[in-house]
């Protein structure tokens, strides 16, 4: 079997990972990869090139191919590689949009009966003047469009609000990916993230895992793509229906939904929620797997369970045997290393020093670059996922944290706080 790989940042590294993990016997090859991905599958130098990806495919007798980013799903990759016979997990450029426009994702959950926050639509600034002063403060503002997980501020007053806002709709902040916003009731709770690998009906949702999407300690700061998560989340655990309830009211109704636009989504279906007092709410719709959420959840999952099983069964068109949960094996903890500077304006270039690699420790490439003199240096914003996994939440966060110390280049940052509501909520169940 042949798996061709697109992408080439952490999630990708940690997906080929587990592909190899699962099945040794298996030929990745990846496009364009990384310095991480090189060791376990080859690298070819092709981008952003669909063209290029579906010839490559074809000559090289691709079995299946596995699309990491969302860029390449939002520019049709799916449907091109389906024009030419060629089997592929992700969804189509149509499908994808539950991601690629948060306006079409609300609209749709509306119409759905999916449960999810109020929020209003806006493509002026005088419309987001309106609906920020209707909603109220906490509100949040949303750039409609992909932003690199960084389109979403959380904004504690109004004046917030309207500066975000025109930080979009005027200044352009995030280009054509801010020309429409949405002004959105701010949801008390805690977030939860539920991956569910799905052919249009039926769904496989895998273990839960939590991400930190503010680069300081106890979510401070500005959004960024995401600086660690760790799976699983024990309030699954303590509230066994909750995943039952994510797939029953959101995951279910959603797919029904894109079934009846005659735009069936198939891949994996990422579900931002939020745990309310009143039951999980979708956040967002992402149509990939989440980063860092991957490089927590894949080395958390039963290696008995096969992932590429399912996956080639959804690539190739065909149904899954019914639905199904994937078990945990063990506690995962991920934790980023970011360039100084990000997430405004990393800056790259610093040669990164390794020391050893322990047991249970994985180190997930994501903006690293091989120089020709063979030493390795940042190439982008975040640099690296250190995943610690152990028999315990503390056993992994431990490892994580003490190998993120341990790996240098100038200007590193990284939060040493990873999961740090995991650890209040068990320090409040024991009374410490």
């Amino acid at each position: 079997m042949k798996v061709f790989v697109v992408g080439s940042g952490g999630r990708e590294h940690a997906l080929v990972w587990r592909l190899r993990q699962e099945d040794p016997s298996i030929e990745v090859i990846a496009a364009p990869g990384n310095p991480g991905i090189a060791e376990l599958a080859e690298c070819v130098p092709i981008g952003a090139d669909i063209d290029a990806l579906v010839a490559f495919a074809r000559q090289r007798g691709i079995t299946w191919t596995l699309v990491g980013p969302e860029a390449p799903l939002a520019a049709g990759l799916v449907d091109a590689f389906r024009a030419n016979g060629l089997a592929i997990f992700g969804p189509t450029r149509a499908a994808a949009m539950l991601e690629t426009s948060k306006a079409f994702s609300k609209t749709l959950m509306e119409e759905a009966g999916v449960p999810t926050a109020r929020a209003i639509t806006c493509n002026d600034l005088a419309e987001a003047y309106r609906a920020i002063s209707e909603i109220g403060a906490p509100v949040v503002v949303k750039a409609s469009g992909l932003a690199a997980g960084k389109g979403v501020i959380i904004c504690e007053t109004v004046d917030e609000a309207q500066s975000a806002a025109a930080a979009m709709l005027k200044d352009g902040a995030f280009g054509a990916a801010g020309d429409t916003i949405l002004v959105e009731e701010f949801m008390e709770g805690e977030e939860l993230s539920v991956f569910a690998m799905t052919d249009g009906e039926r769904v496989v949702v895998l273990p839960s895992a939590q991400d930190h999407k503010r680069l300081l300690e106890r979510d401070r700061g500005p959004n960024t793509g995401g600086m660690g998560a760790y799976s699983p989340v024990s309030l699954v655990d303590q509230n066994p229906g909750i995943i039952d309830e994510v797939v029953e009211r959101i995951v279910r109704p959603t797919l029904a939904a894109m079934r009846a636009r005659g735009t069936p989504f198939t891949g994996l279906l990422y579900v931002g929620a939020m745990l309310t007092a009143d039951g999980p709410k979708v956040v967002e719709f992402n149509c990939r797997f989440g980063d860092p959420e991957t490089q927590a959840v894949l080395p958390a999952m039963a290696l008995e369970d096969s992932m590429a099983d399912a996956m080639f069964t959804i690539a190739r068109g065909d149904k899954l045997s019914g639905d199904s949960q994937f078990a945990v094996s063990r506690a995962a903890v991920t934790t980023v290393l970011a360039a100084p500077g990000y997430p405004e304006a990393p800056r790259v270039g610093a040669v990164i020093g390794f020391p050893p690699l322990p047991r249970d420790v994985l180190v997930f490439h994501a903006g690293t670059k091989q120089r020709a003199d063979g030493s390795l240096v940042t190439a982008g914003g975040r640099v690296l996922a250190v995943t610690g996994v152990g028999a315990t939440f503390d056993e992994a966060q431990s490892r994580s944290q003490k190998f993120a110390r341990e790996i240098e280049f100038e200007g590193k940052q990284f939060r040493a706080d990873i999961g740090w509501r995991e650890l209040e909520r068990r320090a409040g169940a024991t009374g410490d």
